[in-house]
C-alpha cells in the first residue's frame, strides 16, 4: 500500500495551482510521488525506490549559464511571456532602453493572470532572453540590466 493517500495528492496539486508549477515530486521513505500538469490536467505517479537522489539546488544553479556584466531579471513564476500588453501593442521595452525601478518591463501570464514584472532598479535593457508568447520557468532570467 502507498505512503502517498488521496488527501496528500490533493494537497500537492493545491500547491502546484497556488503556485503556477507544472510539476512536483515529492519522497516519502522508499516511495516517491511526481505530479506532472499538462493543459488543466494534473497526473500523480508513485514510484517505488529511486536509484539516485534529485539534484540539489546548487547543482541545477551551476549547470545555468553564468550572466557577466549586467544584473539578471528573473520570473517569480510559471508563466507565459508577453513583451507587449497585446499584439498590436509596442513591446514594454527594448534593448538599449532606460529603465527605472518600477518600470513595467514584460507580463507573465500565470493561470489567466496578467503579471507585470517591473524592474527593481534603474538600469538599461542590455539583453531581452524570452520570447514573446514562449513559456518560461521559475527563476529564468528575463532581461539582463547593465
Amino acid at each position: 500500500m502507498s505512503k502517498f493517500d488521496l488527501k496528500t495528492i490533493k494537497a500537492m496539486a493545491e500547491l502546484m495551482n497556488e503556485y503556477g508549477l507544472t510539476s512536483l515530486k515529492h519522497k516519502y521513505g522508499e516511495e516517491e510521488i511526481s505530479l506532472e500538469r499538462g493543459g488543466t490536467a494534473a497526473h500523480a505517479i508513485v514510484a517505488a525506490p529511486v536509484a539516485a537522489p534529485a539534484g540539489t539546488a546548487d547543482e541545477a544553479n551551476a549547470a545555468a549559464p553564468e550572466i557577466k556584466g549586467g544584473i539578471p531579471v528573473k520570473t517569480p513564476m510559471v508563466g507565459v511571456f508577453y513583451a507587449a500588453p497585446s499584439p498590436e501593442d509596442e513591446p514594454f521595452v527594448k534593448v538599449g532602453d532606460s529603465v527605472k525601478k518600477g518600470d513595467v518591463l514584460c507580463i507573465v501570464e500565470a493561470m489567466k493572470l496578467m503579471n507585470e514584472i517591473t524592474a527593481e532598479q534603474d538600469g538599461v535593457i542590455a539583453e531581452i532572453c524570452a520570447e514573446d508568447g514562449n513559456l518560461v520557468e521559475y527563476g529564468q532570467t528575463l532581461f539582463i540590466l547593465k
